[in-house]
């Protein structure tokens, strides 16, 4: 716990101190760690955190800066009605498999404004490899898939935003909007790893060293 704190604290709160009356998508809730911390937030800097579960996590808080949403965090039209306004910050840590990311970025993406942020946490899977102490099967291979469907997201939208990556704890992707266009589709990357030139490569290093 204390290196996830650690790692919103360094990598993401840094970058939104000074956001003036933010509004905030907060999709995941589970004990309120990251609630409460949006919620210092919101009531330095006069905004408002929507936070969405599936689970009834109601008694996080009793903060008026506050509005708890149950749903799936797919339930997109729901939401949108109730939050109405543009979104400053969406921070993503809800179910980690890449293609219910990919559907979360692009439902809401068109809702953050620009220069606002979409954090998405467990993005690494290096903590979970099978030589580490915590070994997670199910950690391990989403995390990874989703940190190439971002990768493959933003090669066709490298003009609509920026992307960057920590790798602290169980990792964090940081997506800035710097265009007000539409998201393009993405599609699959097909790498030359595995072609005859990489491997006659490959061959070739391993018989000079």
């Amino acid at each position: 716990m204390d290196n996830y704190k650690k790692k919103i604290n360094e990598e993401l709160f840094s970058k939104i101190l000074d956001v003036e009356n933010p509004i905030i998508l907060e999709l995941g809730v589970e004990k309120g760690v990251s609630t409460k911390l949006f919620l210092d937030l919101c009531e330095k800097n006069n905004g408002h955190l929507f936070s969405v579960d599936i689970n009834d996590c109601s008694k996080v808080s009793d903060s008026k800066k506050w509005t708890f949403i149950k749903s799936r965090d797919d339930n997109f039209d729901f939401i949108k009605q109730k939050i109405k306004d543009d979104i400053d910050i969406i921070y993503i840590d809800t179910l980690h498999e890449a293609e219910h990311v990919k559907k979360l970025i692009y439902n809401y993406y068109d809702n953050l404004k620009l220069g606002g942020y979409i954090f998405i946490d467990d993005i690494s899977h290096l903590p979970y490899l099978n030589s580490n102490n915590v070994k997670n099967f199910y950690c391990e291979i989403n995390n990874k898939e989703t940190f190439e469907k971002i990768i493959e997201i933003y090669y066709f939208n490298y003009e609509n935003f920026n992307l960057n990556f920590s790798f602290q704890s169980s990792g964090l992707a940081i997506l800035k909007k710097i265009s007000n266009d539409k998201l393009n589709n993405s599609k699959k990357l097909f790498s030359r790893e595995g072609s005859i030139k990489n491997l006659i490569r490959k061959l070739w290093l391993k018989i000079k060293n």
